[in-house]
C-alpha cells in the first residue's frame, strides 16, 4: 500500500525552499509519494510531483507535513480541520511553537514518520458562530488559536457585552477581546496579558484589549459554556472578527459573536515525549538555571527532551 505526505509550505522564502527540496528528496527515499499543496512549486520538480488542493487529496495522506512558522501551520490547519490526518510542522520561523521539529532536525523528521514512531495528538479547537442583524442563519467559523473581536478603525475603541451561558456578564470600552483555545493561550491572548493554558484544558480564554472596566480580567469557562461578545448599538464603531489571523468578517453594530469548546479537534503528530513544561522553557527560554545546582542547566534539558523521539517501540 502506497504511504502518501503532503507537503505544505511558505514557498516565498529561499529557505523554505531549500527545505522543501529536501523533504521530498528525503520522502521518496524512505518510499513515500509526495504530494504538493502549492502547484507553482510542484512544477519546479517536474511531471511525477502530485499536487493536492482538494480535501480529497488531504483524505488520502497519512501526515500533513508543514514546512514554516506557525503561521504557515495555521494555514494547513484550514486543510485538516475535519479529517483525521495529523500535521507535523518543521519550524522555519523564529518562536515556532507550533512545530514538533526543528529545520536541523528535518531528516530525523522523516525517519520516524517511515517508522510510523509518532503519536497523534489532539489540540482543541473553537467553533465560532456570528449572528448579524437582520440575517436569520449565523455564519459559521472556527479557530484553532483564537478568535478576536476588534476595532475596525484605529482611532476609536468599541463598546462591547459580554455574556456567558446567556447572562449578561460585564459592558466596556476596549480595543477588542481575544477567545481562545489552550493551544492559543501561548499566541495572542498570552502578548496581551492571558495566563498560558497547559494544552490538555478543554476550556475557553478570554482576554480583553486595554480595557476600560474596573472588571475586565482574563476568563476561563468550560467545554459546555459559551461566550457572547456584542458589539453594541452604542459603540462608536463598528468592528471586526478574524480567526487565527486569517478569516476576516465585518462586525456592524448589534452583530454578536458567540464562541464555544468545538467538536471537532485538530490532531498534531508528536515526535517527542516531552512535557509541555520542556517545550515552554524551550520556545520561550525561560530562565530557570540558578535556582537549582549551578551544573543543572534546565535550558539544555528541555532542548534535548523537545528534540528527543519516543521509544524505538512507540507506535502510532
Amino acid at each position: 500500500m502506497t504511504r502518501r505526505v503532503l507537503i505544505v509550505t511558505h514557498g516565498g522564502r529561499p529557505e523554505a525552499v531549500a527545505a522543501l527540496q529536501e523533504a521530498v528528496r528525503e520522502l521518496e527515499s524512505a518510499g513515500f509519494e509526495v504530494a504538493l499543496h502549492d502547484d507553482d512549486l510542484a512544477e519546479s520538480f517536474g511531471d511525477h510531483m502530485a499536487v493536492a488542493r482538494a480535501r480529497e487529496g488531504v483524505a488520502e495522506s497519512e501526515v500533513v507535513m508543514v514546512l514554516g512558522g506557525d503561521g504557515t501551520i495555521l494555514r494547513a490547519a484550514e486543510l485538516t480541520h475535519g479529517t483525521d490526518v495529523p500535521l507535523l510542522g518543521v519550524n522555519l520561523g523564529h518562536v515556532g511553537f507550533l512545530a514538533e521539529s526543528e529545520r536541523e532536525d528535518l531528516r530525523a523528521a522523516v525517519d520516524r514518520i517511515a517508522r510510523r514512531h509518532y503519536v497523534v495528538e489532539e489540540r482543541g479547537v473553537v467553533d465560532v458562530r456570528v449572528y448579524l442583524p437582520g440575517q436569520p442563519e449565523p455564519l459559521h467559523g472556527w479557530a484553532l488559536n483564537e478568535a478576536t473581536v476588534e476595532k475596525a478603525q484605529r482611532e476609536r475603541m468599541i463598546e462591547v457585552g459580554i455574556e456567558v451561558d446567556g447572562r449578561p456578564l460585564s459592558s466596556f470600552g476596549c480595543d477588542g477581546v481575544v477567545m481562545s483555545t489552550a493551544t492559543g493561550s501561548t499566541a495572542h491572548a498570552f502578548s496581551a496579558g492571558g495566563p498560558v493554558m497547559w494544552p490538555d484544558v478543554d476550556g475557553v480564554l478570554l482576554v480583553p484589549l486595554s480595557a476600560h472596566a474596573l472588571f475586565a480580567r482574563p476568563l476561563v469557562i468550560g467545554r459546555r459554556a459559551a461566550y457572547r461578545v456584542t458589539v453594541l448599538e452604542r459603540s462608536p464603531v463598528p468592528a471586526v472578527l478574524t480567526c487565527d489571523g486569517r478569516r476576516r468578517f465585518d462586525l456592524p453594530l448589534g452583530a454578536t459573536v458567540e464562541v464555544r469548546y468545538g467538536a471537532e479537534p485538530l490532531r498534531f503528530a508528536r515526535l517527542s515525549p516531552a512535557p509541555f513544561t520542556d517545550r515552554l522553557v524551550s520556545k520561550f527560554n525561560l530562565p530557570v538555571v540558578g535556582w537549582r545546582e549551578a551544573a543543572d542547566d534546565a535550558a539544555a534539558v528541555a532542548r534535548a527532551r523537545v528534540a528527543a523521539g519516543p521509544d524505538d517501540d512507540s507506535e502510532v
